[in-house]
């Protein structure tokens, strides 16, 4: 047989390259058709892509490796809406970061294709439904972040199946039921706190700290509280028996306990009697959680008015929980708990309430609260059907002719102004610029979603040490709307530095003082400064009026804290934040901007600092630890 002639074999070289060619550019082809499609169905940054171009691999947040589609990174870029089918043609997608959007509804279910997916985050958004079992077949996961979301249903173990699983968030959902044995050798980080999860902690899993189960009311269990009232890690099922020295003296103990209170209770309803109520309330560093009068508890208490209490019904007789919540405690179990003063705010004093079941949950005793029993009624039913993730729900409230006490959720990581001004010392942490950006962006939200609900609807005291932190350094807004409870002022505080020059009646804050009170958080958060120390002259210059005067001088870079200059990558970012401050910040209302337009604006801003911060991928891999234990918003 003769070998092919030279001109031949070219032709067929040419031939199969041409294939080759065909072949890598229909499934680019296929990789730009699905982003299209993700595109024009949520939305967001990703309109900024110059679709005239065919290889999307030049489109922000798109990664390709041999002309395919690797990685589809689109943190905090304003996407809205469910998912698309389309991204599951992605097939050779090894990391897609969706963190910190507005996406909803439930994952695709042509993300079972996606069989290359290493790293999958999905934090931050309202997706829901139980978590997809096709999940449990992308068996290269190694990271799987969907914290922060309306996930329901139980945890399944088919997680066994993700055997190079290394990270695992699934916080703040929905979960309920127990959790299963989970048998992850490789698994470094672990969080399934503020759930619905019941039932004892699996061993293999007792050795995470307690804040990864914290949260769930109904878990027990090393490393939370002992189940059934066992020591945990008990060898035996059996209990042991009591020797009869050990039952006389808890019988003697009991007796002089008894005798004990009777002493109390006749001391108490002697000063009564002559006129002494108590009605100066002095609070010890601990202290009971709650000092209802004797009198409410006696005649206003009632278990059958708790396992029955309608949603928002003043009842007067016991707690009266919002929407399903899971009602693991009661009034009487409140008043038990050991308390912490958190602080002395302007419509009252917080506690933290540690229960005996293991959680803490924070109590605020309203004070002057000067509406009527119907108003008060309608005005917590509104509050406590607020719903957004950067708010502090209210879980429950108390209401009596006495006492109003409002309970929510306790946040571990203290407030925005202890972790400004909190330690300035040699061994201070400093606050990085993305965590200050995303605590921005958060607090925004949480307004904005305040604000959609009317026009006559605003936050009322916004300050940054009403903006609270969750175990991520994700931003809480607490206080909101409780405004309207209090006594109105004529002469309002104008100290605190963050009210509005137009408010003189502190129970009616309209929504463009809510946009003041806000860019003068900007601003703290921007300069380091604390409003309340900002009284540099005898005049009085408010922290808001001295920037103006430093950036009219042209003097900026001084505007800033020491602790930012040192990113030198995002100044542009951060003098457009400043920007926006200084517009809120303005005198006249109407020339502010609305919170809906603030928002948009720094969510924009914090995305372009993501993008010239650390890299992405040494975030996601942990390093930066020194900020965040745990996934943080920038994961």
């Amino acid at each position: 047989m003769k070998p092919p002639k030279p001109a031949f074999a070219t032709t067929v070289l040419v031939v199969l390259c041409t294939c080759l060619t065909l072949a890598a550019s229909y499934d680019l082809a296929s990789d730009r058709q699905a982003l299209l499609s993700f595109r024009d169905n949520v939305g967001g940054r990703s309109t900024f892509w110059n679709v005239t171009e065919t290889n999307p691999c030049s489109w922000s947040g798109v990664t390709c490796l041999s002309d395919r589609v690797t990685e589809l990174r689109a943190p905090g870029w304003g996407l809205n809406g469910p998912l698309p089918l389309g991204l599951g043609n992605l097939t050779q997608l090894q990391a897609l970061s969706l963190r910190k959007n507005a996406l909803y509804g439930s994952i695709p279910p042509d993300f079972v294709n996606l069989v290359n997916l290493h790293n999958l985050y999905l934090t931050g958004n309202r997706f829901s439904g139980p978590i997809p079992d096709f999940i449990f077949g992308l068996q290269s996961l190694e990271r799987l972040h969907i914290s922060q979301n309306n996930f329901s249903g139980e945890i399944s173990p088919r997680f066994n199946n993700l055997t190079r699983l290394v990270s695992l968030h699934l916080e703040e959902n929905q979960l309920n039921g127990s959790i299963p044995e989970l048998d992850m050798p490789a698994l470094g980080q672990f969080n399934v706190s503020y759930n619905r999860l019941n039932g004892s902690v699996p061993a293999k899993l007792s050795r995470w700290p307690v804040g990864a189960f914290a949260g769930n009311l109904q878990l027990c269990g090393k490393p939370m509280t002992a189940c059934n009232g066992t020591e945990s890690g008990s060898g035996s099922g059996s209990k042991k028996k009591l020797s009869g020295g050990a039952i006389a003296g808890i019988v003697i103990g009991c007796v002089i306990g008894f005798f004990i209170i009777v002493a109390i209770l006749y001391f108490l309803c002697g000063r009564k009697k002559n006129g002494e109520k108590g009605a100066n309330y002095a609070a010890p560093r601990r202290v009971p959680a709650v000092e209802v009068p004797k009198r409410s508890l006696d005649t206003e208490r009632s278990s059958a008015d708790y396992s029955s209490g309608q949603k928002g019904s003043v009842s007067g007789k016991n707690l009266v929980f919002f929407g399903n919540a899971v009602k693991v405690f009661d009034l009487e179990d409140l008043l038990r708990a050991s308390a912490e003063v958190l602080g002395k705010g302007t419509f009252g004093t917080a506690y933290k309430a540690a229960l005996e079941m293991g959680v803490a949950m924070a109590v605020k005793r309203l004070k002057e609260v000067t509406v009527s029993d119907n108003q008060f009624k309608e005005k917590i039913d509104q509050i406590g059907n607020m719903d957004h993730v950067n708010l502090v729900p209210l879980r429950a409230y108390y209401y009596s002719r006495d006492e109003k006490l409002l309970v929510y959720d306790y946040m571990p990581m203290g407030s925005l102004s202890a972790l400004l001004h909190g330690n300035r010392g040699s061994g201070r942490t400093p606050l990085n610029w993305e965590t200050r950006c995303g605590i921005a962006v958060g607090a925004a939200r949480a307004i904005t979603y305040l604000h959609s609900h009317g026009p006559t609807i605003s936050h009322g005291n916004i300050k940054s040490s009403n903006i609270l932190l969750s175990s991520s350094y994700e931003a809480r807004v607490s206080d909101f709307c409780l405004a309207q409870f209090a006594s109105p002022t004529a002469t309002p505080n104008r100290i605190s530095g963050y009210r509005a020059p137009e408010v003189t009646d502190t129970n009616k804050v309209t929504q463009k003082a809510d946009v003041y009170s806000f860019g003068v958080l900007l601003l703290e958060l921007l300069t380091g400064k604390p409003p309340t120390q900002s009284l540099m002259t005898e005049e009085g210059v408010d922290l808001p009026r001295w920037v103006h005067s430093v950036v009219r001088e042209e003097w900026t870079v001084e505007v800033f804290d020491l602790e930012l200059l040192r990113y030198q990558n995002v100044e542009d970012e951060m003098v457009q934040i400043l920007q926006i401050a200084l517009e809120c910040t303005v005198q006249h209302p109407d020339k502010r901007p609305s919170m809906a337009e603030v928002t948009s604006q720094i969510e924009e801003l914090y995305s372009a600092s993501l993008k010239h911060g650390q890299d992405e991928n040494q975030v996601d891999d942990g390093i930066s630890q020194q900020y965040f234990s745990t996934d943080t918003h920038i994961k």
